[in-house]
C-alpha cells in the first residue's frame, strides 16, 4: 500500500515537474532578456531555485527562479553599475535574506501593507509592459517608465511607416499574445501545456515559414555555463559603495516581500503542508547567495510557475526539484534549439505577463478597507512608474505608517444636546495624544446634567484616557450631575487591545 502510494505520489510530481518545466523555459529566458542579461543567466537561476532551493524550501510547492518583479530593478542596476556588479548585489542581498531567516525575521517581511505590496506588482507590472513593447519592435527601452510609456506610440508608429523588421517583430509579438489569450479556450486536456510555451512555439513556426530572417533572435552560447561571472575581490569591496549596498538591500526586501507572498498565497491553492516562512526565506538566501557567486539573475518564489505545480498536481518537493533538473539537461544538450525563438516572442510573454500583474483586480478588495488603502495602492503604482522601483515602495510604506499613526491617534467626539441631558459619540481611538481634545470636551459640558458616554464605535481606549474619564465622573458627581458608560465594555476594549498586542510581540508577527 505504501509501495502504490509512494509510486503514485512520484509519478504525480513527474508529470508536474514537466508541466512547470515549459512554464519555466520561456520566462527564464525573457526575464534574463528583459533585465539586460544573456537569457542563459536567467536559465542558471531557475536551476538554482529548482534543485537547491527546491530541496530546502520552507514551502514545499513553491516554485523559485528569476522573477518579472525583479526584471525592473535588475535593469536599472545593469544599465548604471554594469553586468558585472549584479552578482555583487545579488550574493550579498542572499546573505541578507539567509541572515534574516536565521534570526526568524520572516514574519515581519509578511507585516508590509497589502496596498503597498500589490501596488509594487501592478506597478513593475507597468514598467513591464511599456519596457517589454518597444523590445516587441525589435527595439529598446527608451529610459524611465514615464519615457518608455510616452515613446510607445510613436515607436509603433515609426515601425508603420519603416514595414521593416521592426513591424514583423511586432507582428509576431502580437501573434504570441493573441496565442496566450486563445488557448485558455482549449480543450482542458490540451492545456497541459502551458500558453506561454505555446504562445513561443507558434511564434517559432511562423517566423521560419514566414522566412523573417530579419528580426532579432535569442542569442544563446554552446556553453551556457559560459555566463558565470566569478566575484572579484575589487568587485566584493564596492559592496560599500551606496549604490551597491542600497541595491543589494533593494534586491533582499523586494524578492522576500515577494517570495512571502507568493508562499502565502500557494498554501491557499492546496491543503498540505503549510509554509514554514523563517525557513522560506533562508532558503531564497542560500539561493540567492549562490546565483551571486555565479554572477547570475536573483530569484524569488514565483506565483506563475508556483500555481502551475500546484494546478498539474504536484504533492512534494519534489516537482520543484525535478524541474529543475529538466531545466539543466535542456540548456546543457539542446541550447542550440533557444536560436529559433524570436526574442519579440519572449517580449510578447512579457508584455502580457505585465498586463496581467497591472490589472487592478485588487482594488475591489483594498476598497473593503476603505478608501485609503486604494489611495495608497496608486500612489504607489505612479511614483514606481514616474520614478523608481525603490521610491514607490518607499513612500507606499510611508503612506501606510502615516495611515496607522492617524488610525490611532484620531478621534472624533460627536456631541447630542437635550434637556438636562448631553449623549457623547466617541468614534475611533482615544489615546494619550487625543487626550488633551477628550478633556476639553469633557470640561466644556455643563453641571448638573446627565451625560451619556457612547463607546460603540470606539476601536481602542488606552488608560490614560480610561483614568481621564474616572476622575472626570467623580468631580461631575460632585455638581450634581451623573456619568452613564459602559465600564465593564470600556475596560474590555484595553485588555483586549493590549492582549492583541502582547500575543503579536510573543510570536513575533
Amino acid at each position: 500500500m505504501t509501495t502504490q502510494a509512494s509510486t503514485s505520489t512520484l509519478s504525480k510530481d513527474l508529470l508536474a515537474s514537466v508541466v512547470v518545466f515549459l512554464v519555466a523555459l520561456p520566462l527564464c529566458m525573457g526575464i534574463s532578456i528583459a533585465s539586460g542579461m544573456p537569457p542563459t543567466a536567467g536559465i542558471i537561476t531557475g536551476i538554482i531555485g529548482g534543485i537547491i532551493v527546491g530541496a530546502i524550501a520552507g514551502s514545499p510547492l513553491q516554485v523559485s527562479g528569476p522573477a518579472a518583479g525583479l526584471s525592473v530593478l535588475v535593469l536599472q542596476f545593469v544599465q548604471a553599475n554594469g553586468p558585472e556588479m549584479l552578482g555583487i548585489v545579488v550574493l550579498f542581498a542572499g546573505l541578507l535574506q539567509l541572515a534574516a531567516g536565521t534570526f526568524k525575521l520572516g514574519q515581519w517581511f509578511r507585516a508590509v501593507s497589502p496596498a503597498v505590496i500589490h501596488g509594487m506588482l501592478a506597478g513593475i507590472g507597468v514598467l513591464i509592459l511599456v519596457a517589454q513593447f518597444h523590445v516587441m519592435l525589435d527595439g529598446k527601452p527608451i529610459g524611465t517608465g514615464i519615457q518608455n510609456l510616452i515613446g510607445m506610440p510613436g515607436a509603433l508608429i515609426e515601425a508603420i511607416q519603416a514595414g521593416d523588421h521592426r513591424l514583423e517583430a511586432g507582428a509576431i509579438g502580437v501573434l504570441t499574445i493573441l496565442t496566450i489569450i486563445g488557448w485558455s479556450f482549449a480543450p482542458k486536456a490540451w492545456r497541459l501545456m502551458p500558453a506561454p510555451l505555446v504562445g513561443v512555439i507558434v511564434a517559432m513556426i511562423a517566423a521560419a515559414v514566414l522566412g523573417l530572417a530579419d528580426i532579432h533572435y535569442v542569442d544563446v552560447p554552446n556553453n551556457i555555463w559560459s555566463t558565470v561571472a566569478w566575484p572579484t575581490p575589487e568587485n566584493l569591496a564596492r559592496i560599500i559603495e551606496a549604490p551597491i549596498f542600497i541595491g543589494a538591500i533593494s534586491v533582499a526586501f523586494i524578492a522576500s516581500a515577494e517570495t512571502l507572498l507568493c508562499a502565502t498565497a500557494v498554501d491557499q491553492m492546496h491543503s498540505g503542508e503549510r509554509t514554514k516562512y523563517d525557513k522560506e526565506l533562508a532558503a531564497q538566501g542560500v539561493g540567492n547567495a549562490l546565483c551571486g557567486l555565479l554572477g547570475v539573475l536573483p530569484m524569488t518564489g514565483v506565483i506563475v510557475r508556483s500555481g502551475a505545480n500546484v494546478d498539474a498536481g504536484a504533492v512534494t518537493r519534489a516537482s520543484a526539484i525535478l524541474h529543475g533538473v529538466w531545466l539543466l539537461i535542456f540548456a546543457s544538450a539542446l541550447p542550440w534549439t533557444l536560436s529559433y525563438i524570436p526574442i519579440s516572442a519572449l517580449a510578447a510573454v512579457l508584455v502580457y505577463t505585465g498586463y496581467k500583474l497591472a490589472y487592478p483586480k485588487i482594488v475591489p478588495t483594498l476598497q473593503k478597507y476603505g478608501t485609503s488603502e486604494v489611495a495608497i495602492y496608486f500612489i504607489t503604482i505612479a511614483v514606481i512608474v514616474a520614478t523608481n522601483l525603490l521610491a514607490g515602495v518607499v513612500v507606499g510604506l510611508v503612506l501606510s505608517l502615516l495611515k496607522l499613526l492617524y488610525a490611532f491617534s484620531h478621534l472624533e467626539v460627536r456631541k447630542e444636546e437635550k434637556a438636562g441631558r448631553v449623549d457623547l459619540y466617541l468614534k475611533g481611538a482615544a489615546t494619550l495624544i487625543r487626550l488633551p481634545m477628550l478633556a476639553a470636551e469633557l470640561e466644556g459640558l455643563k453641571p448638573n446634567t446627565h451625560v451619556h458616554v457612547h463607546i460603540d464605535e470606539l476601536d481602542y481606549i488606552d488608560h490614560a484616557c480610561i483614568d481621564l474619564l474616572t476622575n472626570w465622573d467623580r468631580q461631575h458627581k460632585t455638581t450634581g450631575g451623573s456619568l452613564e458608560i459602559e465600564w465593564e465594555g470600556l475596560t474590555q476594549k484595553y485588555k483586549q487591545r493590549s492582549s492583541l498586542r502582547a500575543r503579536a510581540e510573543a510570536t513575533g508577527r
